[in-house]
């Protein structure tokens, strides 16, 4: 034992254990690094050698093929601190410190419980005890060091990772459709299977314009969507099953379906607990994104088009509904109408009448906020529908399109003129690069000093010159949309078509709504004597209509006014569902021709404004259940259990469970509690189930 040893050690270090950690960071390093594994565990020697028994040494190597950069995981490490904090270690054995941490707080927290516990460590280079300030700070830079080396150590990889995934030369997984050639370059699934079920969703989606639309599409045809595997052993296996919308989404995302390389699309923060968060960055926030790099199922223009219409989809799911994708039903401004009142988007529901569907706008916002308030307003409709499209079909005319066919002829021009500037600075470039060519030629090779100068401008020149060619490339990509007389002829004939095509019955609703979203960025309305709409365009003009309110806000005909005496009448006896079999039995209809249903009879009682069967027992004197309970000094419960019972009669006022009751005698003389209620009920009239009146006996 050294004098270090013996000025360090006591007799109360003796009498604790010793706990050697034994640590490597990945599972490649337990099989591969055997060396560093055995020399970890020799320290055990060292513990001997300073005066511990062999069974007082504690080996800790459950943390095999575990980082030591987090504590998360590391269940021998926080063993080894509890044991430690408990003050039942007398010494730690690590080879050196990145084998217990390669965290600056999880080793300090270590050395901080390590001092207040008289525990002492050792590593390669000798023994320490941290309650010392010279071994404390030799132990804490120690730490700093290995945490430093960590650092260099993911820089290092990293910093080659993004070099390669700058060039596009970084080999990750792709998606289904794409796999590597024998040259690790991307090209197209080689199975035809795979290529046609890709370009059939893709194809799905430019017709339906909604992901959902294009998962039920599939579903409905049958037709299996590939994956690959993920399990071990069969990971890459192809695999067949049902198209899932997460899927879906994920495909019409992906960059790589459109040909483009991309790497840094999110972005990974550590939480308290150790486990991370991945948060998506905006496309100009990417590391890199490189179009074109490879084979591709859409066109980038395409690609982009795919993600506008997601993100108008997606705003449907937002927090006042902002818009969402146009679907199949007749209501011609769905997810474009807005509230004048609260200022949200109006829902649609449709009614089924002997015409059709039927639609109704009904804003529902306070509705929504507070269960008990009133809809802000709701509208037929029919009417707005086809002002809307007559403004459609007015707004499209020749002289619309040829005005905006010039102003597309000016911005062209504008085009030009720009584009002929960025060539200049192509030809800039081009002759600054071939200038620093020359110049390296013209020098000695000889005289390196200058020729290495010369030669890294002459390299610069070149990647100026490669920039500049394609931010051309892509700008002039981007501006060339000139139109051609034959486009001009075809889109002025459109004028003529349009009409036609608006008008044609075949015509799909979910086109017609596709047409006007492509003008139409939403209409505001409000119902007064008058329904006035302001129309906002897609370029910012506005519009302002005055619509009359139809006569009916339903499109439905009126109920005949001897029906609607009739339920005036019975009303006083009967409910909606009785008065509708009566009604049925003796012949009547609705407006709309069909037979009656308790709905129909209480909707024309609201809207016909007939006092309902509730205010009508009311003023007759009935009772309510509490009011009748109060009066023969019972419960509630009792109450409606003579009325399931027959003993007592409870007329309907709805079709639901509001009874009301015939109010008792008042004359009968005061008695004691139980014969005041029998008094009570032998004077009342009751009913058994079979509807025969009975008098009730004690």
């Amino acid at each position: 034992m050294n004098a270090e040893a013996q000025t360090k050690i006591t007799a109360g270090h003796l009498q604790r254990k010793v706990y050697l950690y034994v640590r490597q960071s990945t599972l490649h390093q337990v099989l591969e690094n055997t060396e560093s594994t055995r020399r970890q565990y020799d320290l055990r020697q060292r513990a001997v050698a300073l005066g511990w028994l062999l069974e007082d040494i504690i080996v800790l190597d459950e943390d095999q093929a575990q980082s030591g950069a987090s504590t998360v995981g590391r269940e021998a490490f926080q063993r080894l601190v509890t044991e430690v904090s408990m003050g039942r270690a007398g010494i730690v054995l690590g080879l050196e410190v990145s084998r217990l941490a390669r965290n600056s707080a999880d080793w300090h927290r270590l050395l901080e419980i390590c001092a207040v516990t008289n525990t002492l460590i050792l590593d390669e280079d000798g023994i320490y005890d941290p309650a010392y300030f010279n071994d404390r700070m030799l132990l804490g830079l120690k730490g700093t060091l290995s945490e430093a080396e960590l650092h260099f150590m993911r820089a290092r990889m990293r910093g080659g990772l993004l070099n390669k995934a700058k060039r596009g030369d970084l080999v990750l997984p792709l998606p289904i459709g794409l796999v590597y050639d024998g040259e690790q370059r991307v090209v197209l699934d080689p199975d035809q299977q795979v290529q046609g079920t890709l370009r059939l969703f893709f194809e799905t989606f430019r017709r339906t314009g909604a992901a959902s639309a294009t998962v039920k599409a599939f579903e409905k045809q049958g037709i299996p969507f590939p994956r690959r595997a993920m399990g071990r052993g069969v990971r890459g296996n192809l695999l067949w099953g049902k198209l899932e919308l997460c899927q879906a989404l994920h495909i019409l995302r992906n960059p790589r379906y459109a040909g483009a390389f991309f790497y840094g699309r999110t972005r990974s923060r550590k939480k308290l607990d150790g486990s991370f968060s991945v948060i998506p960055l905006p496309r100009d926030q990417w590391h890199t994104l490189l179009v074109g790099a490879h084979p591709g199922y859409i066109s980038w223009e395409e690609y982009e088009r795919n993600q506008r219409i997601l993100r108008d989809n997606a705003l449907a799911y937002g927090t006042d509904h902002r818009m969402s994708p146009p679907r199949e039903g007749p209501a011609l401004l769905q997810g474009l109408l807005i509230c004048g009142i609260c200022g949200y988007r109006m829902t649609v529901h449709y009614h089924r009448y002997a015409r059709g569907l039927t639609p109704e706008y009904l804003c529902q916002r306070r509705t929504a906020v507070r269960s008990a308030a009133n809809r802000c307003q709701a509208l037929c409709g029919m009417e707005i529908d086809q002002a809307i499209g007559n403004l459609l079909i007015e707004t499209l005319t020749p002289l619309a399109l040829e005005v905006a066919l010039n102003v597309q002829q000016e911005f062209q021009s504008r085009l030009e003129d720009a584009d002929r500037l960025r060539r200049a600075q192509v030809d800039r470039a081009g002759y600054e690069a071939d200038l620093a060519r020359r110049r390296y030629m013209q020098v000695d090779p000889l005289n390196r000093l200058v020729a290495d100068s010369l030669e890294a401008d002459w390299n610069q020149k070149l990647r100026a010159l490669a920039e500049a060619k394609q931010e051309y490339e892509r700008q002039r990509q981007a501006d060339k949309q000139m139109l051609t007389e034959q486009q001009r002829s075809q889109i002025l004939a459109l004028a003529t078509d349009f009409p036609r095509l608006w008008r044609d019955s075949s015509t799909p609703d979910r086109e017609r709504k596709r047409m006007l979203r492509l003008l139409i960025e939403d209409v505001t309305v409000l119902k007064g004597k008058e329904i006035t709409a302001h129309v906002r365009f897609k370029g910012g003009a506005t519009k302002t209509l005055m619509i009359p309110r139809p006569v009916n806000e339903m499109g439905q005909s009126k109920t005949s006014p001897e029906a609607v005496e009739e339920i005036d009448r019975l009303l006083d006896h009967h409910g909606y569902r009785e008065i509708a079999a009566m009604l049925n039995a003796r012949g009547f209809l609705t407006g709309t021709g069909r037979l009656f249903s308790g709905e129909s009879v209480a909707r024309i009682c609201r809207t016909r404004r007939l006092k309902s069967r509730y205010n009508r027992l009311r003023e007759a004197g009935f009772l309510t259940s509490k009011e009748m309970a109060k009066t023969l000094d019972v419960c509630e419960k009792t109450i409606r259990e003579w009325r399931r019972n027959g003993l007592i009669q409870g007329h309907a006022c709805i079709d639901g469970n509001l009874y009301l009751y015939e109010a008792p005698r008042q004359d009968l003389p005061p008695k004691n509690k139980g014969s005041k209620l029998i008094d009570r009920l032998r004077n009342m009239k009751v009913v058994h189930s079979r509807g025969q009146e009975v008098q009730y006996e004690a």
